[in-house]
């Protein structure tokens, strides 16, 4: 899995290098791992600004400025979540793009609503957010490495939609 994220931080590298956009990341059960899979790659700094790890409720709130009411009547596992994560993120990290995460990577913690394994991945710019869920539960760190795998490479397929590389005469 380690490889495979190396690979899809190396062709992120190559969409960002080009294009002169920025990147960060808000994470909260992932507790960091796509920062750290960003940054594998050397050169990481033109393009990725920070991450925020919001692994509590205070912090999404305060530094991401997820929303009190949503937090209580939805949790923070949820796709309304994940994308105020990105939106934050985007604001606080003053970044073009963001990808975010929050679930329950286990053993504990899951309910019969909101199982262990159940993680949503965010993605996008400030005005396209975009979400997916997982739900698979193999263990806490396969959850994560799942997690983190794929919210790279969902975030790889969605910018290689928005940012046009410039075309190099040759």
């Amino acid at each position: 899995m380690e490889l495979e994220n190396k690979v899809l931080s190396r062709e992120i590298q190559t969409m960002f290098y080009e294009s002169g956009k920025t990147l960060g990341t808000a994470e909260s059960c992932t507790g960091g791992r796509i920062a750290e899979a960003i940054i594998a790659v050397p050169g990481a700094s033109e393009y990725f600004k920070g991450s925020i790890v919001s692994y509590t409720n205070e912090v999404k709130e305060n530094l991401l400025g997820v929303d009190h009411q949503l937090l209580e009547e939805k949790t923070a596992v949820c796709p309304e979540v994940a994308e105020a994560m990105v939106k934050g993120a985007i604001k606080t990290l003053n970044v073009d793009y963001a990808i975010s995460a929050t679930g329950i990577a286990g053993p504990g913690g899951g309910t019969r609503e909101i199982p262990v394994g159940t993680i949503y991945i965010g993605f996008g710019t400030a005005d396209d957010v975009r979400t997916i869920m997982l739900s698979e539960d193999e263990g806490r760190d396969k959850n994560l490495a799942n997690a983190t795998n794929q919210a790279l490479q969902s975030f790889l397929e969605f910018i290689k939609e928005k940012i046009e590389l410039p075309q190099h005469e040759g």
